[in-house]
């Protein structure tokens, strides 16, 4: 099952993003058991460049395994986040592992 993990930074925060990033990029790359990253990148701020949290979709066994992989991510663990949002997530358009949707 896949899993969308919404995270939103805390206000004033974007030194401490701009600090952890590098651990954070090598720990979704990681080996996490049977957890496989599918896809990551930054939520901007209206400016469209300014990072202000971070869209995660994963696929994993349950909700229990998506919440502990999502507490072990660096910037969770510093205190970045001011909410972190996890639900799981029915990927259909746009999925490479889904076959074709049939001719109409």
């Amino acid at each position: 099952m896949y899993f969308a993990i919404y995270a939103l930074d805390r206000l004033n925060a974007l030194e401490l993003r701009l600090a952890t990033r590098e651990s954070h990029r090598a720990y979704l790359h990681a080996k996490h058991g049977e957890i496989r990253l599918m896809l990551a990148g930054p939520l901007l701020a209206a400016d469209g460049k300014t990072m202000i949290g971070s869209l995660i979709v994963i696929e994993a066994r349950s909700l229990d395994d998506a919440t502990a992989f999502a507490a072990g991510d660096p910037y969770r663990t510093a205190n970045l986040s001011a909410s972190v949002d996890i639900r799981p997530w029915n990927w259909t358009t746009g999925n490479p592992e889904w076959p074709p949707e049939p001719p109409v």
